[in-house]
């Protein structure tokens, strides 16, 4: 277990006293890859400012503050969880059944060192150090919990074809929660752990995963991957198979891909495209439905870019301690996440967890069965294909996303706001927004957007 806020006995405790030493000597903030040189650990400052904070709820992202390796920074939460081998699962997600590594009390904030999967997968050779040195990052800026996931983990054999990517980690046990409620989950900061993210496309996987006789015409993952016939699928060896990763670099507010004429700037998004409660009943750590790629009742790989900073999530609880856990960080993403990936990079994230009885107003109706969101100015319903961990009949269908995003819509304006549910459907049809919020998960998500605004008068 990790619980208190002495980070820097927690580290010197974890990676001995040499490796403490290197990582309290800090790097300094600067641009692109060349994060600067060596400054004492008191000069530099993780986290985002109130501002920033702010700015990441509305879309937009705080300034990058200096490598923020396991323990170093600042820690915001009245807790503290880092992403130790022992404290992570590595393409699953806790069962119902797991064992907590930490706990909190309904209503206190715990701080989490997240790890993102790329740069540590097998098609990348299992080794940060290499494969982001291949690509002009120091080793300096590569976390030494990455470094020692992909080395040391070792808790279910790994099965790159099978197996999610995603580190998880946790779950944390919440004090109170019991089947039947609801884990409010408020993102109170996030901040980038290093000034760089990755962007992969997969063979079979993505928007334009569909080949051969099940493709429409003219369309295929061929427009950017190598062709089937002469890519290194059948090799069996992940580091074959011709996968594309791009580096993309933080530089300001902004994260840069390319160079030259295919250099292209887009907007930085902090948040985590993971945070769920346990939902699966089986006692296996790999089963089909605890499989960290699909998202669930439980939440999970939800990936929609607006719960970041500022924003509240809520999940219905199947578990004693609710079993809360978080994965996937996220640096930027565009709804859809047609490529397969976001742009993938390690965050340190604080969150507030409160539980909410049935009955007590304080969580939304539709949240005591469905995931449920919201920020400062929108309510965001959620539809999902396969709510049962892709383990159903619907699939990847867009269109029972949609109509549950739409029916989720309208119970939560017929029962929280107290629309007719005629007027409701009018209403949603005028003036609310539904977006694709991946397609990628196997169980893809469409969420709406219901502006507050429109119901104060």
């Amino acid at each position: 277990m990790h619980d208190g806020r002495d980070a820097a006995e927690t580290l010197a405790a974890g990676l001995g006293r040499r490796r403490f030493l290197q990582a309290a000597a800090g790097v300094g903030a600067g641009a692109a890859l060349t994060v600067g040189a060596a400054v004492p650990a008191a000069a530099t400052s993780g986290g985002t400012t109130a501002a920033g904070s702010a700015a990441a709820g509305r879309g937009g992202a705080g300034s990058y503050g200096g490598i923020l390796q396991p323990g170093r920074g600042r820690i915001r939460g009245d807790h503290y969880l880092r992403s130790d081998v022992d404290d992570v699962l590595w393409g699953y997600v806790p069962s119902v059944h797991a064992t907590a590594v930490t706990r909190v009390r309904s209503g206190r904030t715990i701080t989490i060192d997240s790890v993102s999967h790329e740069g540590i997968l097998e098609d990348q050779g299992r080794d940060p150090v290499a494969w982001f040195g291949e690509r002009g990052v120091r080793r300096r800026e590569v976390l030494d919990d990455a470094v020692a996931i992909a080395g040391g983990y070792d808790r279910t054999p790994r099965d790159f074809d099978k197996d999610g990517p995603h580190v998880i980690t946790g779950p944390v046990h919440v004090d109170g929660a019991e089947p039947g409620d609801v884990l409010k989950i408020e993102t109170l900061d996030v901040a980038p752990r290093v000034p760089y993210g990755v962007i992969s496309s997969r063979h079979g996987k993505g928007a334009l995963a569909l080949t051969g006789a099940g493709a429409p015409a003219g369309i295929s993952l061929d427009e950017v991957m190598p062709p089937v016939a002469t890519d290194g699928r059948g090799t069996g060896i992940p580091t074959e198979y011709g996968n594309v990763s791009v580096l993309a670099k933080i530089q300001g507010n902004k994260a840069v891909i390319g160079s030259g004429r295919s250099r292209v700037s887009f907007p930085l998004r902090y948040f985590f495209g993971t945070m769920g409660v346990a939902f699966s009943e089986n006692t296996g750590l790999t089963a089909p439905e605890a499989n960290s790629i699909p998202p669930t009742l439980g939440g999970g790989n939800i990936d929609i870019s607006r719960l970041g900073a500022g924003s509240t999530f809520y999940l219905p609880v199947r578990a004693p301690g609710a079993l809360f856990y978080v994965g996937d960080p996220h640096m930027a993403m565009g709804d859809g996440e047609v490529a397969l990936t976001a742009m993938e990079g390690s965050l340190r994230g604080t969150f507030r967890l409160t539980v909410c009885k049935p009955g007590s107003g304080d969580a939304p109706s539709v949240a005591y069965s469905y995931p449920f969101a919201e920020t400062a100015d929108a309510w965001i319903p959620i539809g999902l294909s396969d709510p049962d961990g892709a383990v159903g009949g619907n699939g990847s269908d867009l269109d029972v996303a949609m109509r549950r995003a739409v029916v989720n819509a309208l119970d939560f304006l017929e029962h929280d706001q107290g629309l007719d549910r005629a007027i409701a459907y009018a209403y949603l049809s005028a003036a609310a927004d539904f977006a694709v919020s991946q397609v990628v998960d196997r169980t893809v998500g469409v969420h709406g957007l219901v502006r507050k605004a429109d119901f104060r008068g």
